[in-house]
């Protein structure tokens, strides 16, 4: 009996009380008040009142999504520093791929088409190409679970009876130093390899246009820090607000705007339909993160581990790594815990913003109209969507003959657009259990939606002409199979031929009734069987 008092007594027998300011918020602010002082402005020319450049040619634009084999994949994260398990024991197992949407991207090797490559099919020419990507890594959303888990660190830190040993005993001086919304250096870094790495596989088709092109973003912070960062890496820091258009359209209520249409999606908004993936999750959490709750909770006292605590702690990981390079609450987990928290992401995914919620195929259609729009050439006349009739309307704002496209976006609405797009080999195996991870699943968050996500459409012609004929989809460089859309037929390079796919579309179009998925009073089926992102008929 006493052996069993002082095992239980022993987490505690070097246990460290807080100090005072353990869990509150530190803040940095650059540059320093008063630091900028105009008056000294002119000792400092920029270089065209310098002079003295040198030599300056250019050369050819590069194409290297046609030449270069091998491919070069994204594969790395540096400057983070990559974080271990608890456990440890698999130096192959990557923490970060298991970050869900929180994940910085990487390339996917396949969604089921192992043999493709994204480098273009031998013998095809590209015609034209639309990217739709997301923005770079950022600091937690203002209404995160990680702020409010430091704040209930500080509050109990300030109080008699709260300490800390073991792995959790960093706490104790442990202070929350993540801002909110804005993009990390590392989401600005990312951005900017992105824009330099699409002009090597695309800059060739810079060559066919006749005035700049026109990119679009919304207005948020992040969002306008990643298109412009993105412009910057593609057409170079000196030229970049000069060599194109960029488009900002508002982003907030009762605004219309593909790129971010749950603002005039009314049903994405509520808890019991368009937060469902967040319940669905919270049944998994249970699951998953019980041992860890009943590892952890001895090493601290006068705080209460809850689920949804170790979830946010689960999630500080992520962030404080993409934001400081590093973070102690990762290595709190184990390799299974990882898993299960990937897990967690993909039914939060799937069941808000992806196959199995009725309001995801709605978000996306707008954007869908609008790809359709492009490859035709052809204005769209019908406002039954999420589209902004006023910008869509006008050639200016909404061009129909780029031969580059590029849209910034939200890790939601790439995963609504994926659905409306029917990507059906993401959907292969849902709908998602909640009480285990299902073998070879089709549904990752990490491989769909993470930070810097990239989804491109590749407009070919197979042969070579001026004239396309096919089109296919990369997303994360993984080619995705389009046999979901009616008339495209299987293809080991995920080719359809361009008719069919335009075809499938607006059949695919008709199907969705945005009117009643967004705004229709319902509420989820249960069980909840929906594999196409729209209201069971």
């Amino acid at each position: 009996m006493l052996a069993a008092v002082l095992l239980l007594a022993l987490p505690f027998c070097n246990a460290e009380s807080a100090s005072s300011y353990a869990g509150s918020t530190v803040v940095d602010s650059y540059p320093p008040p008063g630091a900028t002082n105009t008056a000294i402005d002119a000792y400092f020319p920029d270089p065209s009142q310098v002079g003295y450049a040198g030599p300056t040619p250019t050369g050819a634009e590069p194409a290297a999504i046609v030449t270069a084999i091998p491919f070069s994949k994204v594969e790395n994260v540096f400057p983070l520093s990559r974080p271990n398990s608890a456990d440890g024991t698999d130096i192959t197992f990557n923490v970060m791929r298991h970050w869900g949407n929180l994940a910085p991207m990487y390339s996917v090797e396949s969604f089921g088409l192992p043999g493709a490559s994204p480098v273009i099919p031998k013998g095809c020419g590209i015609n034209a190409v639309h990217l739709l990507m997301r923005h770079g890594a950022r600091y937690p959303t203002s209404d995160s679970g990680v702020s409010d888990f430091a704040s209930d660190i500080h509050a109990a830190a300030s109080k008699e009876g709260f300490s800390v040993t073991g792995d959790l005993k960093f706490l104790a001086t442990w202070t929350y130093k993540l801002g909110a919304e804005i993009l990390t250096p590392f989401g600005r870094d990312s951005l900017f390899s992105n824009g330099v790495a699409f002009r090597y596989r695309y800059g060739e088709l810079l060559n066919g246009f006749t005035d700049l092109p026109v990119f679009r973003t919304t207005s948020e912070d992040r969002m306008v820090d990643s298109a412009l960062n993105f412009a910057a890496g593609f057409f170079g820091l000196r030229t970049y607000e000069t060599d194109y258009h960029q488009e900002i359209i508002i982003e907030e209520g009762n605004f219309n705007n593909t790129l971010a249409p749950y603002d005039v999606c009314p049903n994405v908004n509520t808890e019991d339909v368009g937060n469902f993936g967040g319940t669905q999750g919270n049944k998994w959490a249970e699951i998953y993160l019980k041992h860890a709750r009943k590892r952890l909770q001895p090493m601290i006292k006068g705080f209460n581990l809850t689920i949804s605590r170790l979830v946010d702690m689960q999630e500080m990981c992520a962030y404080e790594t993409v934001a400081l390079g590093y973070s102690k609450f990762c290595d709190l987990f184990t390799e299974e815990e990882w898993e299960g928290y990937e897990y967690y992401v993909d039914l939060n995914f799937w069941y808000s913003e992806g196959p199995g919620n009725p309001t995801a195929a709605a978000q996306g259609l707008g954007y869908v109209q609008e790809l359709v729009s492009r490859l035709t050439h052809t204005p769209i006349n019908v406002w039954n969507s999420s589209t902004n009739s006023t910008l869509d309307s006008s050639n200016i704002t909404f061009p129909l003959n780029q031969p580059i496209y590029v849209d910034a976006t939200h890790d939601t609405v790439i995963s609504s657009i994926a659905t409306t797009l029917n990507f059906t080999s993401l959907a292969a195996n849902g709908p998602l259990p909640t009480d285990h991870i299902p073998p070879h699943r089709s549904y990752i968050a990490s491989q769909i939606a993470p930070f810097s996500s990239q989804l491109v459409a590749q407009v070919l012609s197979c042969p070579a002409s001026e004239e396309p004929t096919h089109i296919r989809f990369l997303l994360n460089d993984g080619v995705v199979p389009l046999t979901g859309i009616h008339g495209c037929t299987e293809d080991s390079n995920g080719l359809c031929a361009l008719p069919s796919f335009i075809s499938g579309m607006h059949e695919r179009i008709g199907e969705i009734n945005y009117a009643h998925d967004c705004f229709a009073n319902y509420t989820m089926p249960n069980p909840d069987n929906i594999i196409d992102g729209r209201y069971p008929s």
